[in-house]
């Protein structure tokens, strides 16, 4: 006998937990709620002994085409928040309407206004640290003060005070209770004394609900779909396969395995798995004199947005600058070779918006059904003329950091944030989900995460697809009071 269940969730991510969050605050007592993990409970023990995020190596769920461009994935209990640097921004209220304000891309279905209490919450449940001054309207504080500054940054916010602010991250400036006080080490993928956020250490206590089943070790294979509407999944337990009915289903296995999901299930749209993209990161080192660098609190030190918005959008894609603060974590050419001066450079990177891409894509592997197959033909021309600006954008900071010289410059194999593939939009024929990640035809079925996104902006996306998940579940929710989805079982 199959098992019945008012939802199904699959993924233990951040979309998915936040969408949990939500749901269990209003669901009835008696509501039954199954949660479905590919991966297993890799505790920061684990993690620190095995020098890895999981126990499941990305290359064996997913088959890279483009091996230059880097998808990161970390299957397991708490997915990619056991491996992500916990960088938590908010988007700019511009970025929800690219295609509107300066005719390129394309709008989103909804605007900053409609995501800023969500936000909100978010940064709450994450314990996000940040200062009184940013550059998009906020309703309330962050509930951390900021990081300390690094000397190139006290440089940096006294020449541009309205456009150079601390960086907004769920890595603690402060102790918490649960989370220790950033060490600034830069392995912040494997913090050592788990200062950053994750499900495991800030949201693990909502799958110890009753009337949540959590299975680990449980790949999802398809969606079943009668009549257009989502009956149920089908998994693999124990080698064995298995079938859950359920009421209402969410996919919130990212935007690698939403969509490679959905094809299996037969579910076909022009645009499912296409239009993979994430932002376009370029890594500078410059040189500079008399001024020592690394010495702020936190990994990433402060947020240059005197790139960011603008009529510069209707040409080329906007750019957000971070100045890092540990020099090994990706290159030891972050530090100089002159005796007295290895400090005396500064490693900036530049973050570039794209504009998607129809032929980067996510498909069913033809050699193996069960794994993902990306193809990544490259960034828009769009953001590769902002990028051709480094040198005078870096002329610019000159006007606050003595730079010597520039270094280097290099174009980074990724930036971590899969992003497309399921985008959101008002037109059934141009989009799969509408603007509350529901199924544009089977209206039982939820994508939740970053793969609804319509574009990528210089911001990274994590806290947005957080807040898309709590506006998502309060859409159900509204719908399930009095005999929607919500205790549609409850009897």
């Amino acid at each position: 006998m199959n098992e019945c269940y008012d939802l199904i969730i699959v993924g233990t991510s951040f979309a998915g937990s936040f969408f949990l969050l939500r749901y269990l605050e209003r669901a009835p007592p008696q509501a039954r709620v199954l949660v479905l993990e590919r991966g297993r409970v890799d505790s920061k023990v684990w993690q620190l002994q095995h020098r890895a995020p999981s126990s499941i190596p990305g290359e064996q769920v997913y088959v890279n085409r483009t091996p230059l461009k880097l998808w990161l994935t970390s299957p397991g209990f708490g997915g990619n928040s056991n491996c992500w640097w916990a960088g938590a921004m908010r988007m700019m209220p511009n970025d929800f309407k690219l295609k509107s304000r300066y005719g390129v891309g394309a709008d989103w279905p909804l605007e900053y206004t409609d995501l800023e209490q969500h936000y909100g919450t978010v940064e709450q449940v994450m314990l996000v640290s940040g200062p009184a001054d940013v550059p998009m309207p906020r309703s309330r504080p962050f509930p951390l003060p900021p990081h300390r500054f690094s000397t190139p940054d006290v440089l940096l916010k006294a020449r541009f005070p309205d456009s150079w602010f601390h960086p907004t991250t769920a890595r603690a400036s402060v102790a918490t209770g649960k989370r220790g006080v950033c060490c600034a080490s830069g392995i912040c993928e494997l913090c050592p004394i788990d200062a950053k956020f994750t499900i495991q250490n800030g949201l693990a206590h909502i799958y110890e609900d009753p009337r949540v089943t959590l299975r680990l070790e449980s790949p999802v294979d398809s969606v079943d779909i009668s009549a257009g509407v989502a009956t149920g999944v089908n998994y693999i337990r124990s080698g064995r396969g298995e079938r859950a009915n359920g009421d209402l289903v969410a996919l919130a296995a990212s935007a690698l395995f939403n969509p490679h999901i959905m094809l299996r299930s037969g579910i076909h749209h022009r645009l499912l798995g296409r239009r993979l993209h994430d932002q376009m990161e370029v890594d500078v080192c410059v040189d500079l004199h008399g001024v020592r660098a690394y010495d702020g609190s936190t990994v990433i030190t402060g947020n240059g947005y005197m790139f960011y918005d603008g009529e510069h959008r209707r040409d080329h894609s906007a750019c957000m600058v971070e100045t890092w603060n540990s020099p090994f974590t990706y290159q030891p050419a972050a530090l100089r070779a002159d005796r007295g001066r290895w400090n005396e450079r500064q490693y900036l990177r530049f973050i570039f918006d794209d504009l998607p891409r129809e032929d980067n894509t996510v498909t069913v592997s033809a050699s193996d059904p069960r794994l993902a197959e990306t193809t990544f033909n490259g960034y828009s021309d769009y953001a590769r003329r902002a990028a051709e600006r480094i040198p005078q954008m870096v002329d610019k900071l000159a006007l606050a950091l003595p730079i010597e010289r520039i270094e280097g410059i290099e174009l980074a194999s990724s930036s971590g944030h899969i992003q497309g593939t399921v985008v959101m939009g008002d037109d059934p024929t141009s989009s799969v989900v509408d603007r509350h990640l529901v199924h544009h035809q089977i209206r039982n079925l939820l994508v939740l995460g970053a793969g609804a996104f319509p574009t990528a902006t210089p911001i990274l996306p994590t806290l947005t697809l957080s807040a898309l998940s709590l506006w998502a579940a309060d859409h159900q929710l509204g719908q399930g009071v009095g005999g929607g989805a919500v205790g549609k079982r409850a009897r």
